[in-house]
């Protein structure tokens, strides 16, 4: 049956995890938030979504089993039913958005990360591993292929990305358009002086550091926290003896990481923080971010710090360097594996901090102005100009 004049047509969106944390999921949250507030009647198809958008009138989720808590196990069972769903909805003239190679259709999909344009073999690791990691990159390359060739038309959340698609998928530029993630300014907003001396007595960081903060998995070497820590061991403790790094995120190097901190005594001066969920608390209370990422599709953390009013030292490539303004510019890094690049880098900040922090207030106020809302509208935009012709 063909929709009502006087009613929208459904979507239907298809990703891993509706939630408020990591770029992909918080972006395809934003969207779902903002379809259900317009009262469009919203499918997700997901594993996990967060608790207070499956409570949403009008969101319906179908919701998928991921076997052994394992993405790749359950991709077929997320594609499988995505175009079923699929199938179903699209004689009402429904919008169908799927997220890189988890579900092939032909319809829109959004590119958030291209797993041909960033390779590494993981190290230190037993031929198991290597196994496991060559199975899972040959899979998700395949998967990525194919859904690209059957989709009509792209979304790339950065000029990164869409050079990227065009490159190592064959996409045409004609079919491929770029829309930035957004922010929520109600989160992440500079904090002014007295608030940041509060913050930093609340977590216990001394009032007179210089506070450089990380965010990223430790043993994911994509963020490059081994990169930064090499750069780290080159500045010398005379050039300011109130440096501090906080390093915010787990994984399965944590615990190593810990115990070589130990042996060097490192402990005071570089803190391992985990997993946190007072993220912008942190981000207010800190310098400066780094991110010597060795591939990034676009950058959300780096985003988000940069609406903090936190200069940011990230890789020239890194997506979220195209809104960099001119007079942040000098922070960018050529090549993340150069450490005493990075360590000149940092050097240059560690100089004259407050120019490149008024820098960053005011990029932070330019930034503000996107709110994710405005992201989803474009796209919503963008699929009602795609069903018009």
């Amino acid at each position: 049956m063909p929709p009502s004049p006087l009613t929208p047509p459904p979507w239907v969106l298809v990703s891993g995890d509706f939630v408020l944390t990591g770029g992909m999921d918080r972006a395809n949250y934003a969207l779902a938030d903002y379809l259900s507030r317009r009262q469009i009647e919203t499918h997700l198809v997901a594993h996990r979504i967060a608790p207070a958008l499956a409570a949403r009138a009008g969101v319906r989720w179908h919701r998928v089993a991921k076997p052994l808590n394992s993405y790749l196990l359950g991709e077929p069972l997320l594609a499988r039913q995505g175009r079923a769903l699929a199938r179903r909805l699209s004689p009402r003239g429904a919008s169908i958005l799927v997220n890189g190679g988890n579900c092939p259709w032909p319809g829109m999909n959004w590119v958030h990360y291209m797993h041909a344009a960033y390779h590494r073999q993981p190290a230190r690791s037993g031929w198991a591993v290597r196994a496991q990691y060559a199975y899972d990159r040959w899979h998700a390359l395949r998967m990525e292929a194919r859904a690209l060739r059957q989709a009509r038309l792209v979304i790339a959340n950065s000029q990164r990305t869409r050079s990227d698609l065009v490159t190592y998928a064959g996409a045409s530029p004609d079919h491929i358009r770029v829309i930035y993630y957004g922010i929520d300014p109600a989160r992440f907003f500079p904090a002014g002086e007295d608030e940041r001396s509060s913050l930093r007595r609340e977590l216990g960081w001394p009032q007179a550091a210089r506070v450089v903060i990380f965010i990223g998995a430790l043993g994911d070497q994509r963020k490059g926290f081994d990169s930064l820590f090499h750069a780290w061991r080159q500045l010398p403790r005379s050039v300011d003896s109130n440096l501090r790094l906080m390093v915010v995120g787990a994984g399965r190097e944590l615990q190593s990481w810990h115990l070589r901190l130990r042996s060097l005594g490192l402990e005071t001066e570089v803190r391992l923080l985990g997993f946190r969920d007072d993220v912008p608390k942190l981000l207010r209370a800190a310098d400066l971010l780094v991110s010597p990422t060795r591939y990034e599709a676009y950058g959300l953390g780096v985003h988000e710090a940069l609406c903090c009013g936190l200069p940011a030292i990230v890789t020239a490539t890194a997506g979220v360097a195209e809104v960099f303004s001119d007079e942040l510019r000098p922070l960018l890094l050529a090549n993340p594996d150069d450490s005493a690049l990075l360590a000149g880098h940092l050097r240059l900040w560690l100089s004259d901090p407050q120019p490149w922090r008024s820098h960053a207030l005011a990029l932070s106020e330019r930034l503000r102005r996107r709110t994710w809302d405005d992201m989803a509208a474009e796209i919503v935009q963008l699929s009602a100009l795609k069903a018009s012709r």
